[in-house]
């Protein structure tokens, strides 16, 4: 299956984390990630108690931005069952620009933002949306929700505005925890890149630039961190929602691109420069 960018918009709504974060800022903040799942699919048993956060008579309105409909289904499915999470879904969409109409037109409490998406990246719908965000009676606020795990993504994004950023291996209920938290404006994020955050902004200096690894494309940058953890090519089409002839041509531009011959060498290339 190749990469889903087909533009939806405002969706009925139907009906909600990570871990724990704390009031003051990003610097302050960790979280609990949840077991691997991909996209997050219903499993709960029907009746089972409320997760974490969506104590009876909270609501939050949510969008939800991602370019792969497939995973976008199954945040919803999850996510989406307001008498049970308090969470409404009130808008989809699967680029920038989709994003920032959607965003505008129905004014959610919480935006779940992919970092990757067609049109500039999130972090370009936050510098389209800053005036929203900025809104001191009806803020908009952003988790970013990505499957990658980089530094320069969770810097660029919480740079950029965002309340906080967690990983697509988060459980159903931790990720509506983290909605809520996010709402009511603590700041978020998975354990692991709660520490990015502390060294970026304890760090006056500015990062290298990195010629050879600006060469890459976003999805590139995906794709080579995979591979250099050992995925195989199934495993990486899995994690990505593409095919498998995709993620081949993927690795193919990347060793052309940074003038290598196997995927041994670009292991030792990725781990060089620290992006495993």
């Amino acid at each position: 299956m190749s990469d889903a960018n087909e533009p939806t918009g405002a969706v009925e709504p139907d009906a909600g984390t990570t871990g724990a974060g704390t009031a003051g800022g990003p610097a302050a903040a960790t979280g609990a990630a949840g077991a691997p799942t991909g996209a997050t699919t219903a499993n709960d048993p029907a009746g089972a108690p409320d997760p974490a956060g969506s104590a009876p008579g909270r609501h939050v309105r949510v969008v939800l931005v991602d370019d792969h409909r497939m995973f976008r289904t199954g945040v919803q499915a999850e996510i989406g069952q307001t008498e049970r999470t308090g969470v409404e879904v009130v808008g989809e969409a699967a680029d920038v620009d989709q994003a920032v109409t959607v965003i505008t037109a129905t004014r959610p409490e919480v935006v779940l933002l992919d970092v990757h998406l067609p049109g500039g990246g999130g972090v370009e719908v936050l510098r389209r949306c800053s005036p929203l965000m900025a809104d001191a009676e009806q803020p908009v606020r952003f988790l970013a929700l990505s499957v990658s795990d980089a530094a320069e993504d969770v810097i660029g994004v919480i740079r950029g505005g965002a309340r906080g950023y967690v990983t697509k291996t988060i459980t159903g209920t931790d990720l509506v925890d983290s909605i809520f938290r996010v709402q009511d404006g603590d700041a978020v994020f998975s354990p692991r890149l709660a520490g990015f955050v502390l060294d970026a902004f304890a760090s006056t200096d500015a990062p290298p630039v990195d010629e050879d690894l600006d060469r890459l494309t976003q999805r590139e940058r995906e794709v080579l961190r995979l591979i250099a953890r050992g995925y195989a090519y199934k495993e990486i089409a899995k994690q990505l929602f593409i095919s498998v002839k995709t993620v081949e041509s993927h690795v193919s531009a990347v060793l052309r691109k940074l003038q290598l011959s196997n995927r041994h060498e670009l292991t030792r290339w990725a781990t060089a420069r620290r992006l495993v």
